[in-house]
């Protein structure tokens, strides 16, 4: 059930309350330029579903307004200036849709596959997409490591995680989607320098290399947190063997 504190927040906040909170996080953070009426009130509308629908899919732990607005919106908007313009993006692991529906609403010149093993919450991210009109989002239920030997391997131009796994095991589920060229942005909180150093034989083995590393902070005028997104380049083929089998990813990481 939702704790009577979450439930108390919505009782209280309003649409133009809930839209001033979303563009005031967004101008601090200097995402504004992302937002159009049309985008915040669609940000809305996934935010209550969110909540309202948070305890059939199990989905988040965070699920009140200003949590939503600046702990997933803001955070997985700050992804958009990284990404090229009308790219096709794979989000891997993408549970709740984030950063994938936040993607889609934000920056409607892509094209984004959002990816999860977990049947309910790609029911979730579909049924989200259907009821705000994104059709520029296609929601694929399937291990990472079993469709990467589909025709989507090497396929996409952008390919995302974000609170998925570790470098080394991200490295070797998402590299294989990107086409040469690609990039492989990965989303960390924290940890970002000790999972780099661990995953640098990794990475080249998978045909990547590290192209930047992105240290930032993100804030809602109240608190302050520091994000990290590892970018990598995959400038050659990543070698049929690989993705392996996951629980032989698990054991032995590269």
């Amino acid at each position: 059930m939702q704790n009577e504190q979450t439930l108390s927040a919505w009782e209280n906040v309003s649409e133009a309350d809930f839209l001033a909170r979303l563009n005031r996080v967004f101008a601090q953070n200097r995402l504004d330029r992302y937002l159009s009426r049309e985008r915040a009130e669609k940000l809305y509308l996934l935010a209550r579903r969110l909540f309202e629908t948070n305890t059939q899919y199990n989905l988040s732990a965070i699920t009140d307004p200003d949590g939503i607005i600046f702990k997933h919106f803001a955070d997985c908007a700050a992804l958009c200036p990284m990404i090229p313009e009308k790219a096709s993006v794979l989000d891997v692991g993408t549970g709740a849709g984030f950063p994938s529906l936040v993607l889609a609403i934000c920056r409607p010149d892509l094209r984004v596959t959002a990816l999860d093993a977990t049947e309910k919450k790609v029911r979730y991210v579909e049924e989200s997409a259907r009821l705000l009109g994104l059709t520029n989002l296609t929601a694929v239920c399937a291990r990472a490591e079993e469709l990467a030997a589909t025709d989507l391997r090497k396929s996409f131009d952008v390919v995302t995680a974000r609170a998925v796994s570790e470098l080394r095991i991200l490295s070797e589920l998402c590299l294989p989607f990107c086409r040469r060229g690609g990039l492989f942005l990965a989303m960390k909180a924290k940890n970002a320098e000790n999972e780099l150093k661990a995953a640098k034989k990794a990475i080249p083995m998978l045909g990547g290399k590290l192209k930047e590393q992105k240290e930032y902070s993100l804030t809602d005028g109240t608190e302050t947190v520091l994000r990290y997104v590892l970018i990598l380049e995959k400038n050659a083929e990543t070698p049929a063997r690989y993705p392996r089998p996951y629980a032989k990813i698990l054991k032995s990481p590269l």
